[in-house]
């Protein structure tokens, strides 16, 4: 018998198998990876844990735990873990790789359908107008399963009010056009002092945060919506867009919905060559994709590529890139090795500063899905006028 102790290193289940093989077992997961992370970790985790008994149920939710705290989409994570398992650095990089790979393409192609025949096709744009309003209630949904775990007490499995508190902070921050970066880690920052209960350099932290608001506002007036983000790329070349993988995958703490603010303050709001329409499409598309959600950003890298050059070639290398830079991260995270993670989360300051982290996500994402529902809403009654006046010059 394995003692609980030993529970967490035993590999003697796991199979020895070919860098090849690896790569086949993901690859399969990866054209099945339908349906949100949720359901992709449910099929990594009934065929590898429940069937094949790779590893216990015990330790893959330990796994899982390190997973949801650290940058990037849990569901590729645990295929480089388990590739990791199967054959070492290589192995999870294969793991990896597999799981990518079909949605990856996929979005490419769709991407690429998008341009050549979409926006010059009336009936193609208006079914798209008619899935933004679904994708933003989709982000509201996720705000509710992104708060879910982010804001309980992972002992006693009840609300932490604090966290639950920091998450409306976190929220209202937004709402007035708090830089993300502020917002992300000065929450974070003060969950970290929280859980040492230090409560009065907390509330000191916060009130100067408001009070330096307050006077920017006195001096600068109310912040523009271009103060939201950080300015990456101001124009969407291969090195800023590149750029802007890198740091969305290094923030993408709680999943690829982390994403989706940084790019769209990035992309639309300070960089303004993309439009909130062809934003939520590329949402949309990578909705319908069996692939992580993270990967809607290889569409919002072929669209840059595209306007950057009116070119098909630079539109599949910023695709790439974009693709590269925001998955990066998340393969340092993993391959260097789950057991110096888990000593990592396992540092309690550290521990609360991520967790403080992942409650500001909640709030972030959901202003964030309000401006998505907004623009969706108005567009599709912009449509429907444009639509109508057509009507009545045919008449």
């Amino acid at each position: 018998t394995i003692s609980p102790s030993d529970e967490f290193e035993d590999n003697s289940n796991v199979p020895h198998l070919t860098y090849l093989q690896i790569f086949i077992i993901f690859l399969k997961f990866g054209f099945q990876a339908f349906g949100g992370p949720m359901a992709q970790i449910a099929l990594i985790k009934e065929e590898l844990v429940t069937k094949q008994a790779w590893i216990t149920h015990a330790r893959f939710n330990r796994v899982f735990g390190v997973y949801q705290i650290i940058p990037g989409p849990e569901a590729m994570e645990l295929a480089q873990f388990f590739g990791y398992l199967a054959g070492g650095r290589f192995g999870g990089l294969l793991g990896g790789l597999g799981f990518l790979l079909p949605g990856f393409a996929l979005v490419l192609l769709f991407s690429y359908i998008y341009v050549a025949v979409g926006l010059r096709n009336k009936h193609f744009n208006a079914s798209f107008r008619a899935l933004q309003p679904i994708v933003a209630a989709m982000m509201m949904r996720a705000v509710n399963k992104i708060g879910e775990h982010a804001l309980m007490c992972h002992k006693t499995k009840t609300l932490n009010y604090w966290l639950f508190s920091l998450a409306f902070l976190s929220a209202i921050q937004s709402a007035f056009r708090v830089n993300y970066f502020i917002t992300l880690f000065g929450i974070g920052l003060i969950y970290m002092i929280i859980d040492r209960k230090y409560y009065w350099v907390a509330g000191s932290f916060i009130l100067l945060e408001v009070v330096g608001y307050v006077i920017y506002v006195v001096f600068k007036g109310f912040p523009s919506p271009l103060s939201f983000g950080l300015g990456i790329t101001p124009t969407p070349d291969p090195g800023h867009i590149f750029a802007l993988g890198l740091v969305s995958g290094s923030l993408s703490f709680g999943g690829a919905y982390t994403t989706i603010p940084i790019i769209q303050a990035e992309a639309v709001t300070i960089g303004k060559w993309l439009s909130p329409q062809s934003f939520l499409d590329m949402i949309a598309i990578g909705n319908i994709m069996p692939a992580p959600l993270v990967m809607f950003s290889t569409g919002i890298g072929f669209q840059a590529g595209y306007i950057y050059k009116e070119n098909y070639g630079y539109a599949f290398l910023e695709g790439t890139l974009i693709s590269i830079g925001i998955v990066f991260p998340c393969f340092v995270f993993t391959i260097m090795g789950h057991h110096l993670l888990e000593k990592l989360v396992q540092n309690k300051l550290l521990a609360a500063f991520f967790e403080g982290i992942s409650a500001a996500v909640v709030g972030v994402v959901a202003i964030t899905a309000l401006e998505l529902l907004k623009t969706s809403i108005t567009t599709s009654l912009l449509l429907r006028d444009v639509s109508e006046n057509e009507k009545g010059i045919l008449l």
